[in-house]
């Protein structure tokens, strides 16, 4: 980490999406670090579960039950973790919505619902956690992308515009506050077997006409070149990692973990 206030010697982190999966996993690990876990999601009754196990490692948990995508939520969240702890020091942008519309029949409910949440609540919770940590002048954001921002995948362009969304808000506001000290990157994980990645993939070989979903699940995974999907406890590694321990002169950085499925 870069240096924290001198009277806070714990990492204070703020976890999106962290009801399940991806999200409760990395605030699992940066408990086991030793941090102070403040989780946000839609979810009351996961996000309960995961505050419950969080504690169960021996950290502090702060669970915020809050619906991003309505206006001002993203910024009280942040609220909440510097009036309990004084400040914070890590956010991981995790929360996500997707959906499988092939392009010409996409829906203006779709490609709102997804730019207010992979975008706009994402941008507002950096502007937030953002302030403060340019105050401390010290702080690190890691923003969940993926390798899809890169592809052209007819059948789920609003997740993946989105996501290219991600990739130019890190970098521009990784150069809004370097001065300060603070770094920010993102992660572009490839497959893994989450509650979102099944239901677009079932969403997925329905609209191909796909009846053998093993086989079609296998097939996709024959793409990658390590053979096998991304397990959810190696990627939260890497998210911790970022929020952790990388080196303090990395900033703006996209990581590519998608088995060599994304090429750089």
């Amino acid at each position: 980490m870069t240096d924290k206030p001198k009277n806070e010697t714990r990492p204070r982190a703020l976890v999106t999406g962290a009801a399940g999966g991806l999200g409760r996993e990395v605030a699992l690990q940066l408990a086991r670090r030793g941090a102070a876990v403040a989780i946000t999601d839609i979810n009351e009754a996961g996000i309960a579960e995961t505050a419950q196990l969080v504690r169960a490692e021996g950290a502090e948990a702060e669970a915020i039950v809050s619906d991003f995508t309505r206006e001002g939520a993203p910024e009280a969240a942040v609220e909440k973790v510097v009036t309990r702890w004084g400040g914070i020091d890590i956010l991981i942008n995790n929360a996500g919505y997707g959906a499988i519309e092939p392009f010409l029949e996409s829906t203006f409910a779709c490609w709102t619902r997804t730019m207010a949440l992979n975008v706009t609540a994402l941008a507002m919770a950096c502007k937030a956690a953002g302030r403060v940590m340019r105050d401390q002048r010290s702080g690190r954001i890691v923003n969940i992308t993926s390798p899809g921002s890169r592809m052209a995948l007819p059948d789920y362009t609003a997740y993946t515009a989105s996501k290219a969304g991600v990739d130019s808000i890190t970098r521009a506001l990784a150069v809004a506050l370097a001065p300060y000290g603070v770094l920010v990157n993102s992660l572009a994980p490839g497959m893994m077997d989450t509650d979102m990645q099944r239901s677009t993939e079932v969403e997925l070989a329905r609209i191909n006409g796909r009846d053998d979903l093993q086989a079609f699940l296998d097939e996709r995974t024959r793409r990658i070149p390590l053979g096998r999907r991304a397990e959810i406890g190696e990627v939260a590694k890497a998210v911790v990692w970022l929020a952790l321990d990388a080196p303090a002169y990395m900033t703006a950085e996209r990581l590519n973990m998608s088995g060599g499925l994304d090429k750089d």
